[in-house]
C-alpha cells in the first residue's frame, strides 16, 4: 500500500510555500491594519500605544491558538469563552472566601477547567453530537453555575478582595505583572502568548500529534482506518482549549483582583472569528497556530485603534464582521489553491 506524503513536509518552491500557508491573508490583513491606523495616529505607532494593543491582543490570542488547534481537529467550543470566568470566580472566590493560598486556588481552578475539558471531549466522541451543541449545552451550564454560586457566597455577582489573599504578590508577578523593554511597560501576559503560539506551532508543524490533528479533522473515519487515535486526539484538544481558559481567567482575576460573574460571555466568538482571520477552516483541517495569534493582534490593533482616532466604539463590530468576510472568502481561495499544488 502507498503511504501519503506528509504534506507539511512536502517540497515545493519558495514562492507557492508562502502561498499556501493559512496565515497569509492575517499576514496581509495585518499590515494593511497598520499602517491605516499608524498613519492616522502618532500614538498608536509609539511604544506605549503598541504596549496598549498588544494587551488585549495577548488574552485574546492565547484563546485564539488554543481555539485554532481545536478548530483544525474538527470541533468547536462554545463554553470556551465562559470557562475563562469560571475559573477566575474559583481562584478569587476560593482565596477570598475559603482562605486558599492563591497558587492553591489556581490549582484548583486547573483541576476542574481540566475536567470540564474532558467531559465535553469524551461526550462529543463517545455520543457523535455536535461539538457545536454539546459546548453549548456546557456554556449555558457553566453561565448558570458562575451566577448561581457567586450570588449565594457573596449575595452579588462580583468576587473580590484577592489583593489580601497568600501568595497574591508572586503569582500576580508571574502571571499578571509587567515587564519594562526600552523604557516602555509590557504586560507579562504577552510572554505567555508567544509561549503558548511557539509551543502550538511547534506540536502541529514537527510533532506525531500535529500529524494526528490535522487528520481527524480532516477525515475522521480516514485517520481511523490508518491508525490515528481521534477520540483521544480531539478530548486532548478540548483540554487544551480548557487550559488556555484556565490561564486567561486567571490572568485576568489576578490583573483585576475582582471576578463579574457574567465575564467571558460571548467572547467564545471572538476568539473563533480571530482563529478563523488566522486561516483555520470551519470545515477543519485546515490553518495554523501562527495565523491565529496574527489574527488576535489585528483585533487588538482594531480595538485600541479606533479609541486612537477618536471613533465611535461601535465602528469595531463592523470592522469584526467585515474582517470575518473577507478572512473567509480568502482562506477559501488559497485553501483551493493549495489543493491545485498538491495534484
Amino acid at each position: 500500500m502507498t503511504v501519503a506524503a506528509d504534506e507539511r513536509l512536502a517540497h515545493v518552491g519558495l514562492a507557492r510555500r508562502l502561498l499556501i500557508r493559512p496565515e497569509l491573508g492575517a499576514v496581509v490583513g495585518l499590515v494593511v491594519v497598520f499602517a491605516f491606523f499608524a498613519s492616522q495616529s502618532p500614538v498608536f505607532r509609539s511604544p506605549e500605544g503598541i504596549a496598549n494593543w498588544l494587551d488585549p491582543a495577548a488574552t485574546l490570542g492565547i484563546m485564539a491558538v488554543a481555539v485554532a488547534l481545536l478548530m483544525i481537529g474538527g470541533e468547536f467550543d462554545l463554553s470556551a469563552g465562559v470557562l475563562t470566568g469560571t475559573s477566575g470566580l474559583i481562584l478569587v472566590t476560593l482565596a477570598t472566601r475559603f482562605g486558599f493560598d492563591v497558587w492553591l486556588a489556581m490549582l484548583a481552578g486547573l483541576v476542574v477547567a481540566l475536567g470540564i475539558g474532558f467531559a465535553n471531549g469524551m461526550i462529543v466522541t463517545r455520543t457523535r453530537l455536535p461539538s457545536f451543541i454539546v459546548t453549548l449545552g456546557t456554556f449555558l451550564m457553566l453561565q448558570g453555575v458562575n451566577l448561581g454560586v457567586t450570588k449565594a457566597i457573596t449575595g452579588t455577582v462580583q468576587v473580590s478582595g484577592l489583593r489580601r489573599a497568600s501568595g497574591f504578590e508572586g503569582a500576580s508577578a508571574v502571571f499578571a505583572g509587567t515587564i519594562q523593554i526600552g523604557g516602555t511597560s509590557f504586560r507579562v501576559a504577552i510572554l505567555w502568548w508567544i509561549l503558548v503560539t511557539v509551543v502550538a506551532t511547534w506540536v502541529l508543524m514537527r510533532s506525531k500529534a500535529g500529524n494526528w490533528i490535522f487528520a481527524v479533522g480532516g477525515n475522521e473515519q480516514a485517520a481511523r482506518a490508518v491508525g490515528v487515535p481521534a477520540a483521544r486526539t480531539k478530548i486532548a484538544l478540548f483540554m487544551t482549549t480548557a487550559v488556555a481558559a484556565w490561564l486567561v481567567g486567571s490572568i485576568l482575576a489576578l490583573r483585576y483582583t475582582s471576578v463579574q460573574a457574567n465575564i467571558g460571555i460571548g467572547q467564545e466568538f471572538i476568539y473563533i472569528i480571530a482563529a478563523v482571520i488566522g486561516g483555520c477552516l470551519l470545515t477543519g483541517g485546515y490553518g495554523s497556530a501562527i495565523g491565529a495569534a496574527i489574527g488576535a493582534v489585528i483585533f487588538g490593533m482594531a480595538d485600541k485603534g479606533i479609541v486612537f482616532l477618536g471613533w465611535d466604539a461601535d465602528w469595531f463590530k463592523f470592522f469584526l464582521g467585515a474582517m470575518l468576510l473577507l478572512a473567509t472568502l480568502a482562506n477559501r481561495l488559497v485553501r483551493r489553491y493549495a489543493e491545485e499544488v498538491k495534484h
